[in-house]
């Protein structure tokens, strides 16, 4: 577990002058969550600051809810940036030679452009997020010495090296090289809706909901992925022992997974979908969370929710669950490696239902004391 350190006092940072800001991080999903402390951080020691993200629209929701404008005063729908700039670099790269794409790309640059940014922060890493981070035009671009593509430092005029483990304190490493403070950590800020709050609140009610574990059998890739039966015979267990009602999130191209885990559970789960601003709504209220590396379980995580965190061949010291109570299962034979291999890490499948659910009851009653 990674507590977070307290922000030092603003005195500390009174002498930098930050007025214009472009973080870049465009996705997926728990690379996002990541950058979300440090923002957090930069948004209390500069509250006047205007601060804009590159994001892609896919992921649009972690910062701001869905309907609510994407610029503007900021609000609990959109609690950290003024701005969210949305691409799809995706479909660019599907249609490059198209005249619809080269319209788009056009567009976000001159989007871009317009709000004059000082300095801009690229988190990822890549060749794209680079190029998008020099195209705004800001005068000062920071980047990793060691970027996740060696071509994106070409475009950085201050490279950072950071010797952090986890990925949250190397971006934070970043961020203090930006306000040359030593900057301390807060709690990340996320969208908060009332009315999809509600919503969420009113579909626990008719299904007669009370306290619930969210089981996150997907993965962004197989050798990530425990296996479905295993979260079923995991929900039985904490309906027995914890008296815990487990929803299965599933997302898109998952019912085959969820189907599983509700088959296996043999009643002790049912399975949920949500759009993002839903999950993050029904995320905050879980009792507890059981899943492997993924965006979900990061969610989690960020929102303080008790985690169980199944590892195979990601390195938890990297990518572990940070800043609330938390166990991390992983077997000493995982090997690591982000090799996308389609089949589930062996070693990780020597971890067991037995085994997850003693560690959940364990978490719960030490998060409870």
């Amino acid at each position: 577990m990674h507590d977070l350190p307290p922000l030092l006092p603003k005195s500390v940072t009174s002498g930098i002058k930050i007025e214009r800001v472009l973080i870049v991080r465009l996705g997926a999903m728990g690379d996002v969550l990541h950058a979300l402390p440090p923002a957090s951080a930069l948004r209390q020691a500069f509250p006047s600051a205007q601060i804009g993200w590159v994001i892609e629209e896919r992921w649009a929701e972690l910062l701001c809810s869905r309907d609510t404008p994407r610029c503007g005063p900021r609000l609990a729908q959109r609690p950290l940036v003024d701005r969210v700039h949305c691409v799809n670099t995706r479909a660019w790269r599907n249609a490059l030679f198209s005249d619809a794409t080269w319209s788009a790309v056009v567009s976000a640059i001159k989007e871009l452009r317009a709000e004059r940014y000082d300095v801009a922060i690229d988190f990822q890493g890549a060749v794209r997020s680079a190029v998008l981070a020099r195209f705004s035009g800001a005068p000062q671009i920071f980047g990793f010495a060691q970027p996740r593509e060696n071509a994106a430092s070409m475009f950085y005029t201050r490279q950072v090296h950071s010797r952090d483990a986890h990925v949250v304190d190397q971006n934070l490493s970043l961020l203090r090289a930006v306000t040359r403070t030593p900057l301390g950590m807060i709690s990340a800020e996320l969208p908060r809706d009332p009315v999809i709050e509600s919503s969420i609140a009113s579909k626990l009610k008719s299904l007669a909901i009370g306290s619930y574990a969210i089981l996150n059998p997907g993965a962004g890739w197989g050798a990530k992925q425990w296996p479905a039966e295993r979260y079923g015979q995991t929900a039985r267990l904490l309906a027995d022992r914890a008296g815990l009602t487990s929803l299965v999130n599933c997302g898109p191209g998952e019912e085959a997974l969820a189907s599983e885990v509700e088959k296996t559970a043999g009643g002790a789960a049912q399975a949920i979908t949500t759009s993002m601003s839903e999950l993050i709504a029904l995320t905050r209220h879980a009792t507890l969370f059981i899943g492997g590396d993924t965006g979900p379980m990061h969610l989690a995580a960020i929102l303080g929710v008790p985690v169980v965190a199944i590892f195979g061949p990601t390195n938890p010291a990297r990518n572990g669950p940070y800043g609330t109570r938390s166990v991390v299962l992983r077997n000493a034979a995982s090997i690591t490696s982000h090799a996308r291999r389609p089949r589930p890490d062996a070693a990780m499948l020597e971890i067991g239902a037995p085994e997850v659910v003693d560690a959940a009851v364990k978490l719960l009653g030490a998060t409870r004391a």
